[in-house]
């Protein structure tokens, strides 16, 4: 009836005791908006993003290195070493991680989608399944190449107290104490033969 004023919708939609049509709709609305998943696609979410549709793409180019240096690794090599995957797939993961770096600071200006906020939810479990299969199923650990300076810079930083201290006592001037006698008032029985004498 139109001369009513409620929604027709609304009524059907509320009209059992649980309302499960609208707290479905809420709960899919409210998984949405935490999963950021506009951030995945274009302004008018026509599809999906140019940089998403890239990293997805290096992300599956990653997961295939893996998947075939595991299978060219041979029978008696032990199953824990993994420098064949570390080696032939450090190019496709390197250009994946620095992608994703690039993907975090755009988005935190504003994105292609519009949104700015994190990444979608899928880029970000996408990137965080590669690295830890990176790091803790193939072991690849990089060796940091700061660790010289880290290391100068420490020494330096612990030595400075003792080149302190020992300048210090170097440049200082060490005057050697004079003891200086305090005059005494003469006691009363020279008082008194001086007394006696004039006297």
């Amino acid at each position: 009836n139109s001369s009513e004023s409620h929604n027709c919708a609304k009524s059907i939609l509320t009209s059992d005791r649980l309302q499960v049509v609208v707290t479905l709709s809420e709960f899919f609305n409210e998984t949405w908006e935490a999963a950021n998943c506009a951030n995945c696609l274009k302004n008018n979410s026509e599809g999906l993003s140019n940089s998403t549709v890239e990293f997805l793409d290096l992300f599956n180019k990653s997961l295939t290195c893996f998947e075939h240096n595991l299978q060219g690794q041979a029978i008696d090599e032990s199953p824990n070493n993994y420098t064949e995957v570390c080696k032939n797939c450090n190019g496709t993961y390197k250009m994946l991680n620095d992608l994703y770096n690039n993907l975090q600071k755009l988005n935190r200006h504003g994105s292609e989608s519009g949104h700015s906020a994190h990444l979608c939810i899928d880029v970000e479990d996408a990137m965080n399944i590669t690295r830890k299969l990176w790091s803790r199923t193939f072991n690849c650990s990089v060796p940091c190449s700061d660790t010289v300076p880290v290391i100068a810079v420490s020494s330096f930083i612990l030595f400075l107290p003792v080149v302190f201290y020992l300048s210090s006592f170097l440049h200082s001037k060490q005057k050697k104490r004079i003891l200086i006698l305090p005059k005494r008032i003469q006691s009363n029985a020279s008082l008194v033969n001086i007394q006696e004498k004039y006297s």
